[in-house]
Parts: structure tokens; sequence; C-alpha cells
């Protein structure tokens, strides 16, 4: 599996935790702040802290981070 790592994001730093099946868990603040996983070509998903559904909505933050992890990866490969 592979190891956590750090993003900074328009002036906000992330830890990224990667989990099993593709999925991240994204602390902001210390805390954590959101899971999501890669959809579809370069479209990210989050999952609703409560329930740990998908949540199919527009969200630039997760777009951003989900942006920023690809980037990430493509670097280490």
């Amino acid at each position: 599996m592979q190891e956590p790592f750090d993003l900074r994001i328009n002036g906000i730093d992330y830890a990224v935790f990667p989990e099993n099946d593709g999925i991240y868990a994204i602390y902001k603040d210390g805390k954590e702040h959101v899971q999501i996983q890669k959809d579809t070509g370069s479209i990210w998903i989050k999952f609703d802290p409560q329930t740990e559904v998908p949540v199919f909505e527009i969200d630039p933050e997760v777009d951003a981070l989900g942006a920023a992890i690809d980037a990430y990866l493509g670097e280490e490969e």
C-alpha cells in the first residue's frame, strides 16, 4: 500500500492517506476532512461522512484534490 503524503493547494495544507480500493482519506487542519475516490477520467467523488455513501455533486475542492493526487502519483512513477 502507498505511503501517506502531503499536498498544498491554494495555500492550504492537506495530508493524504491512501486506503483500500483507491479511496483517499484527506486531512485538513489535523482533522479528517473528506474521503474521495477517482470515478472516471478526471472525475473524483467524495463520500458522505455519516453514511460513507458516494455523493455525486460538483465540489471544486474535491476536484482540486483529485487533480493534485493524480499529479503527485504521476511524479512517483
